[in-house]
């Protein structure tokens, strides 16, 4: 019996590492064939950094929301320094890891605020939408509620 399920079994293991060892391959010929891009973090980090500090900036905080916040953006900072410093990631994947970590970062800072504040941060963010929606001569998108 033991050696009758070792048999059954073989040939689904041996399709998986065919099917791992495809997959590898058309990567590392994607990865190869694939134009140079400018990074995400180049592009549109300084961007999207600057807006995170006006969507927060002018608010009146309180000392211990400062200080959340600044342990928020220390901690974002620290994960993000160790993801650039990574020999084992891409420069894709860490961009990709990147942008989540600043995702995450404004979350929390967003959860730091009173409700008071987290609507005014919420009519700043819709005003630049609109604004950049006008700016490209497209109708702004339909905020859910």
């Amino acid at each position: 019996m033991n050696k009758n399920r070792f048999a059954q079994s073989l040939p689904v293991a041996a399709a998986l590492l065919l099917l791992i060892g495809a997959t590898s391959a058309v990567r590392a010929d994607n990865a190869q064939s694939r134009p140079m891009q400018p990074s995400i973090q180049a592009s549109q980090g300084t961007s999207k950094a600057a807006s995170l500090e006006e969507d927060f900036a002018g608010l009146d905080l309180s000392d211990d929301q400062k200080t959340e916040i600044a342990k928020i953006r220390q901690d974002a900072e620290t994960r993000k320094a160790a993801v650039a410093k990574s020999t084992t990631l891409n420069q894709d994947q860490k961009d990709a890891m990147i942008q989540g970590y600043t995702r995450l970062q404004y979350g929390e800072m967003f959860r730091a605020l009173t409700p008071a504040q987290q609507k005014v941060v919420r009519k700043r963010i819709a005003d630049q939408r609109a604004a950049d929606a006008a700016a490209n001569k497209r109708p702004a998108p339909a905020r859910s509620k």
